[in-house]
């Protein structure tokens, strides 16, 4: 049957708007037409912000835009615009801040409100059909707000142009203090600061379950990631033990696919169980980055299974045929959330048969269901323990529940699937490509270094662009969009990994580049700080930074590292320090609240403890470099040559020698070489200690 309606989304190229292209509401994408048409006709701009793995954003959209009457009065009163937030963060940044400002919270789908000239006066979340949950019907939301545009017009306008003010005033950090460098930069941290970030993060800490915080719970990588590198700076036991804790709760919980791989976006619960069921592939590339780190520091079997299995989860799941990695997977399946996921006890029996019984036990599944009626696999118990319970051979067993959360999957793979986001985006997948150099170099996999190569040369062949340097998002042959801060950072990033594991010096020089495009196109000349979006963007009703570790690393913390690291490797000095003034203009926040600045808290850790300067000089480095990347070295700097290369300071003068020499350098100072990576190892770990 088809469709009784069709709007502007039509054309549209992502599936979260093409969703909408068939709502009776007269749907717009961002852009010139719909907001020169709010200017023509002096109409409020209605923009409804949300994502396709979103729960709630789908259930406003069945109660209410699908709706013909609440269509009417939205067409009637407004100039309608949809916007998927992953393709333009910019504009979800700018107006969920706003939101937040009026309402003190803010979430998805996100409703705002903006006169003629995109300047925000009010907003939601969520809003139900009819009055409920102390909240009022989003009718009585269009009604009210078409009543006072009509009648208090001069006084809404003056309304957002002080809302405005306000999001410029909150936006302009860094502004106030000049000349921070009285001192040293090398006092501007401190061992003190990093113990009190420590400190700060285990007040937070769930003990019992893993992670930090309360329900709804989120991996929080980047603490984990702090965690364990204060542990190897210092050998304090207690952050080691919890990163571990949370890693282990996660991976036996329901947030982790046990069958599939692969992890949800969060938990609605303490324990893990219960997800939103999207699966963002941000999420797992970070996730497989700490867990990356994890397996070098313990060498836990269970980690690199759980690494595999969720890299083979991308590649089964969500590699697009071009090369590449679409965005996500919905947590709806035929209207109901989960409903892919979750299994009924009778179900499962009747797939493994004389195994049901011990399955279920191991995994938590009931007659009466764990969750909603039904069960979501989850491990209670380590398997050790387990066995040692039910006089079980340990390997036997777990031979045996692969075999039986194979034949599950299987089963599973029958259902009717959830959506895929099948946009690609630039900055997503470059954290992937990141994953896929730290998972190449502690298993030390060619595959998995093959896979980065692979991935990043896709991204160059379809992202980049000569106005932009880079576009966000990619689908259908097109790109658009331009790129934002953190694809830039990303990008550098990875490259500076895919150095690390290759050697080759070009991806360097791709670095160096780029960062010097980001630099003269995002900086703020009045602040350290860089905006999020480039000087030539010109749609944006203010130009936003964003300095908080999130679910993603903010662009200013990961800009702040890549310029120290990329500052050493070509000893540009200027980067150096604009990557330590930037760091030191918000480490009292960092030092406080560690938790919302993660990254700038590792960042703040390396500086303190510094870089370790590697060179391997001479034929045969391979199996030297290989090596040395086995071992848990996070401060680690890294160039590998033939011979020695002069257009590197850290590979220049370095003679080359009848066998391979590891040469170990601070500042461009050189301890003697040694020949084998052990020695190596043992003399960075001696000095890495605070």
């Amino acid at each position: 049957m088809e469709p009784k309606h069709s709007n502007q989304l039509i054309h549209e190229s992502s599936p979260y708007l093409l969703q909408h292209s068939h709502n009776p509401v007269n749907w717009y994408p961002w852009g010139k037409e719909a907001l020169e048409k709010a200017k023509e006709e002096g109409k409020v701009i209605l923009v409804s912000i949300g994502y396709s793995a979103c729960h709630w954003c789908h259930v406003m959209e069945r109660e209410s835009f699908e709706d013909e009457t609440t269509a009417a009065i939205m067409n009637k009163h407004f100039i309608n615009i949809k916007i998927d937030r992953e393709e333009r963060p910019d504009i979800d940044h700018i107006y969920m801040d706003a939101v937040q400002a009026m309402t003190g919270s803010g979430g998805w789908p996100l409703n705002v409100f903006l006169t003629p000239d995109t300047k925000p006066f009010y907003g939601g979340t969520y809003f139900p059909p009819v009055k409920a949950f102390n909240r009022s019907s989003w009718k009585e939301v269009l009604y009210g707000i078409a009543e006072s545009w009509k009648e208090r017009k001069t006084e809404i306008e003056a309304q957002a142009e002080n809302l405005l003010n306000h999001l410029q005033q909150s936006n302009s950090f860094g502004r106030e203090k000049q000349n921070i460098f009285p001192e040293p930069a090398q006092m501007l941290f401190d061992t003190a600061q990093c113990h009190t970030m420590f400190e700060n993060i285990m007040k937070t800490a769930d003990t019992g379950w893993g992670g930090f915080g309360k329900a709804p719970k989120f991996p929080q990588t980047f603490t984990i990631q702090y965690l364990l590198q204060y542990h190897h700076f210092t050998g304090n036991q207690t952050a080691l033990q919890q990163a571990l804790l949370s890693l282990d709760k996660m991976i036996a919980g329901g947030i982790y696919d046990q069958a599939g791989g692969g992890f949800s976006r969060y938990s609605t619960d303490t324990e893990w169980l219960a997800p939103h069921f999207e699966k963002m592939l941000y999420d797992n590339a970070l996730l497989l980055s700490v867990l990356c780190d994890a397996y070098s520091v313990t060498q836990k079997k269970e980690y690199e299974k759980t690494i595999r299995q969720t890299f083979a989860f991308l590649e089964r799941e969500l590699k697009h045929k071009e090369g590449g990695f679409n965005a996500a997977l919905d947590a709806d399946s035929e209207g109901e959330e989960g409903k892919f996921y979750v299994w009924q006890k009778s179900e499962i029996e009747k797939i493994l048969k004389e195994d049901g019984e011990i399955f279920c036990k191991y995994f938590d599944v009931h007659e009466e269901g764990n969750w909603e009626e039904k069960n979501i696999l989850r491990k209670l118990v380590p398997a050790d323990d387990f066995c040692r319970k039910n006089n079980l051979n340990v390997i036997d067993f777990e031979n045996k529940m692969d075999d039986c959360l194979q034949q599950l999957l299987l089963n599973r793979n029958k259902r009717i699937r959830p959506g895929t986001d099948d946009k690609i985006l630039l900055g997503w997948n470059a954290l992937l490509v990141t994953a896929f150099c730290k998972a190449g170099a502690v298993l030390n996999d060619e595959g998995y270094k093959n896979s980065a190569r692979e991935t990043f040369a896709f991204l160059l062949k379809r992202f980049r662009s000569e106005e932009y340097g880079f576009y966000h998002t990619y689908k259908n042959g097109t790109a658009k969009y331009p790129a934002f801060l953190d694809d830039h950072a990303y990008m550098i990033q990875c490259c500076i990994h895919l150095q690390q594991i290759s050697s080759d010096q070009q991806y360097l020089e791709y670095a160096r580049k780029w960062m010097q495009y980001l630099l003269e196109n995002f900086a703020d000349s009045e602040s350290p700080f860089l905006f999020y979006t480039g000087k030539n963007q010109d749609d944006v009703v203010i130009r936003k930074k964003e300095i908080h570790d999130g679910a993603t690393p903010s662009g200013n913390s990961i800009t702040a590292e890549n310029l120290i690291y990329l500052g050493i490797i070509f000893n540009e000095i200027k980067w150096v320090e604009k990557g330590q003034k930037v760091m030191a203009e918000i480490s009292t926040a960092i030092v406080r609240y560690p938790g919302s600045f993660a990254v700038w808290a590792v960042n703040i850790l390396k500086q303190v403890v510094h870089w370790n300067e590697v060179a391997i000089i001479g034929k045969g480095f391979e199996n030297y470099r290989n090596s040395l990347l086995r071992n848990f070295i996070p401060n680690l700097i890294l160039q590998c040559s033939n011979a020695e290369n002069p257009s590197y300071p850290l590979l220049a003068e370095k003679k080359q020698q009848t066998h391979v020499q590891l040469y170990l350098c601070k500042n461009y100072s050189c301890l003697s070489p040694v020949d084998n990576t052990e020695s190596l190892v043992e003399i960075i770990r001696k000095g890495d200690k605070i």
